[in-house]
């Protein structure tokens, strides 16, 4: 399930996660209407965030994958919460290890 956050730099406030991007864009414009008079702040950011409330955009790409895997294994178990469980970083660390020592294996047999 996919997560989403609205943040003003200006007002220095961040929304709740949603689970929706129309639920995102009512956030941020209801945000602007009220507290800027439907002006846009300067520096806002929306947009998705993974189970740990960090922004995808700001992750390394090995980081950001690492994220993606967890939150899937993640919301196998419960879609809506936030948070990583244990078992599913490992999976993803796992996976990620696994597939980095496949494509080392590949790599020096073709040498």
């Amino acid at each position: 399930m996919r997560r989403y956050r609205y943040r003003c730099t200006v007002c220095r406030t961040t929304s709740p996660v949603v689970h929706q991007i129309h639920d995102l864009a009512a956030e941020g414009e209801a945000h602007r209407q009220t507290m800027h008079g439907g002006h846009f702040p300067d520096d806002e950011a929306a947009g998705r965030i993974d189970r740990l409330g960090r922004w995808y955009t700001t992750l390394t790409p090995l980081v950001a994958l690492h994220a993606h895997l967890a939150d899937a294994l993640s919301d196998l178990r419960d879609p809506k919460a936030m948070g990583h469980y244990w078992w599913a970083s490992a999976g993803a660390t796992l996976t990620l290890g696994s597939a980095a020592a496949l494509a080392l294996t590949f790599i020096s047999a073709a040498l």
